[in-house]
């Protein structure tokens, strides 16, 4: 299934499954999460992230053009892992779909996880590398979440 959104485009409606309550802090902390995402061939691609969760959605952001852009873009099923840093046997794994791309909210949103990963308020120093990205924000429907 090919998933091509130039702008904000929500499809369908979306049965929610939620967060236990005992690893809530695993999405409200500044962990760096693995997401997974397929190649063209269906072999998995994994890469670190930062991430936001916002009304039941796990929010990524990447620039257009890179390859978990196009994995995300033409194959929207995906996997964010996150693990407790402090006990690395406590873990979320939450399986989804993409269910929006946004490019018009990219930059601000890079720039609110810049602020919850770093003591930075922007994510681009000059306005030569600003130039040189478009940014884009990939909504994520949970569809499993699997606790350990």
């Amino acid at each position: 299934m090919k998933v091509s959104f130039r702008r904000k485009v929500l499809i369908g409606r979306h049965e929610m499954v939620s967060i236990p309550d005992t690893h809530k802090d695993l999405i409200e902390r500044p962990i760096v999460a693995a997401l997974a995402t397929l190649m063209p061939d269906n072999q998995p691609q994994v890469t670190p992230v930062w991430f936001g969760y916002e009304d039941g959605f796990i929010l990524v952001n990447t620039a257009r053009g890179r390859q978990k852009d196009r994995n995300m873009s033409e194959r929207p099923k995906v996997t964010l892992l996150v693990i407790d840093p402090d006990n690395p046997y406590r873990y979320l794994e939450i399986r989804g779909t993409v269910i929006e791309i946004n490019e018009e909210e990219g930059l601000e949103h890079i720039n609110t996880l810049t602020r919850r990963y770093t003591s930075r308020d922007q994510y681009f120093t000059n306005e030569e590398d600003k130039a040189k990205q478009q940014r884009a924000v990939f909504k994520i429907k949970p569809d499993s979440i699997n606790a350990g």
